[in-house]
């Protein structure tokens, strides 16, 4: 019989943040967990086992590698320990370079069951894509693996996105572009991470008019807008389109300092600003960040 205090996959999966089968590779190929089991072989989570993952998770933002994890639980906080971060980037910027498509998938499964998506976002996406950036300033064939990185990006995370709002319901935030780039990873960083944690995502790829950016919100309904911008925005006729736009809306990606001053100007109830994925979901999240006032 399931005791008070006990919880399924499911339940420590919510409560924490890390998906099941995350938590199942945890326990499986690491030891980190020790779950009980009911007569018919279920899982069955104590509050252990819950502050267990949050110390896991806490290692994991420090740098660790999972596999360094079991080791250093049991040990006072020291020093950040050196993860395989560094390796695991090399690793895939080897792949991009031989246009090896299996290669990266393989890659990015492995990761995508052993670590959350915002410690995979923080410790390798966004450092992966820094390093491209600056390997395709000067390198000869750049458009080419450009093109490549970011049309499987793309087909990886639309997937991903796609199979999470399957199970999700209740209202979607809406994410939409202001930006005429033909392809922005962190958007689709943005809208995976979302999906990830739970919270079901629509998505406008492609930029619309701010008349019709109101009319999908009033068609869907969402719980929030989220808003990524481009180098240069139009800001009268963004805060028009704004001023049509009751609830809670994030604006943001990596050019928002550009923007920052002028949005504040805005004065607008609601209005949220973020730089990266990790800091949008944070505020969805209910964190501690404050409107734009």
């Amino acid at each position: 019989m399931q005791s008070e205090t006990s919880m399924p996959i499911g339940e420590l999966a919510r409560r924490t943040g890390v998906n099941p089968v995350t938590l199942r590779a945890w326990e499986r190929r690491y030891g980190l967990l020790k779950p009980q089991r009911t007569a018919k072989g279920h899982r069955l989570y104590g509050r252990d086992q819950v502050e267990r993952v949050q110390a896991i998770l806490a290692w994991l933002e420090r740098g660790a590698s999972v596999g360094q994890v079991r080791e250093l639980l049991d040990k006072p906080p020291g020093a950040a320990p050196q993860g395989d971060w560094q390796t695991r980037q090399q690793q895939l910027i080897e792949a991009i370079a031989n246009l090896s498509q299996r290669s990266l998938d393989q890659q990015l499964n492995q990761a995508m069951a052993l670590y959350p998506a915002v410690t995979l976002c923080e410790k390798l996406l966004l450092p992966l894509l820094d390093s491209l950036a600056q390997r395709w300033c000067n390198y000869f064939n750049a458009r080419l693996e450009q093109v490549f990185f970011h049309t499987w990006l793309r087909s990886k995370l639309g997937a991903r996105v796609y199979h999470d709002n399957q199970s999700l319901h209740g209202p979607a935030v809406l994410l939409a572009q202001d930006s005429e780039h033909a392809f922005d990873p962190s958007f689709w960083l943005s809208a995976w991470l979302l999906s990830s944690s739970g919270i079901p995502v629509e998505v406008l790829e492609y930029p619309v008019s701010g008349v019709e950016l109101q009319r999908a919100v009033t068609a869907l309904q969402p719980r929030a807008l989220l808003l990524h911008l481009g180098p240069r925005i139009e800001g009268r006729a963004l805060l028009r389109t704004l001023q049509g736009i009751a609830g809670t809306k994030l604006l943001g990606g990596a050019t928002i300092s550009l923007h920052q001053a002028q949005l504040q100007a805005f004065g607008l109830p609601e209005l949220f600003l973020f730089d990266t994925p990790q800091a949008a979901l944070r505020t969805l999240q209910g964190s501690d960040r404050p409107p734009v006032e």
